[in-house]
């Protein structure tokens, strides 16, 4: 095969969905957005919010950001984010392995995938209170917390297609304290 036949067949092959929400350059645009929307363009801020939940992570862990502040408008819908004012919209935080499930008491999935930490499951994990708290105060505004195993975060990729933005990633980590 020649490089020019090659190259458009390449171009012509459907791109994978999951690389292409964990591109560099689609990350750095979810990245800039949720900067924007949900910490008023303060990249400060959001860095003290990435560093907060990194402080309380364990190894093995990645935290993702899903929903309005990701894509710019509700699910389902084309109302923006914060359509009804300043602090309005939530954020969804999800956390990804690690065994963090082991950190709630209310599931959508048993023991897989749990109900978010929120204002309707405020006793969902009453270990992260604290810590939804103290992101709560720092962005103004209601952050949900979740967590859900790989094989669940990769399903609903895969399933749902949603957008996220990888906040922090510490997978690696457990792997190298284990060597």
């Amino acid at each position: 095969m020649t490089d020019e036949s090659r190259n458009a067949t390449s171009e012509k092959a459907p791109k994978d969905e999951e690389a292409a929400k964990l591109d560099p350059e689609t990350q750095r645009d979810f990245r800039e957005r949720v900067i924007k929307l949900a910490f008023h363009g303060d990249e400060s801020a959001y860095n003290e919010f990435v560093k907060a939940l990194a402080d309380a992570t364990p190894d093995g862990v990645q935290v993702i950001l899903r929903g309005s502040a990701v894509t710019g408008h509700k699910h389902g819908s084309d109302e923006p984010f914060d359509h009804d004012g300043p602090g309005t919209s939530d954020l969804d935080v999800t956390f990804v392995g690690g065994n963090m499930v082991m950190l709630f008491r209310s599931f959508h999935i048993e023991g897989i995938h749990s109900a978010p930490l929120s204002k309707e499951h405020p006793f969902a994990s009453p270990a992260l209170g604290p810590l939804r708290e103290r992101l709560c105060e720092m962005t103004g505004r209601a952050v949900n917390l979740q967590a859900t195993t790989s094989l669940v975060q990769y399903l609903r990729d895969i399933v749902m297609d949603q957008p996220y933005l990888v906040l922090l990633d510490k997978r690696d980590a457990e792997k190298k304290n284990s060597d």
